[in-house]
């Protein structure tokens, strides 16, 4: 079960590393918009709403992950004071 919980967070942070990576990347291909330099097109907000929010899921999902880990080392450390 402790390996299953370790499994699991390190899977929830490479899934929440790709899904930023790809939201990035989306962003980054993104038109400039007209005002700016070498601009050719406006940006909508409706262009920008699932890819930003595709971030702020990897950010939770990391910090769930993180958690995950963290309660994995104090259960651990508990297991080892019980034994010692």
């Amino acid at each position: 079960m402790i390996t299953n919980a370790l499994n699991s967070a390190t899977s929830l942070i490479t899934q929440a590393q790709q899904k930023a990576s790809s939201a990035a990347q989306t962003i980054a291909s993104l038109p400039v918009q007209e005002q700016e330099v070498g601009g050719s097109k406006d940006v909508g907000p409706a262009e920008m709403f699932k890819p930003v929010l595709s971030l702020k899921e990897a950010e939770l999902e990391t910090s769930a992950g993180v958690k995950i880990i963290q309660a994995h080392e104090k259960m651990l450390g508990s297991i080892l004071d019980i034994r010692a």
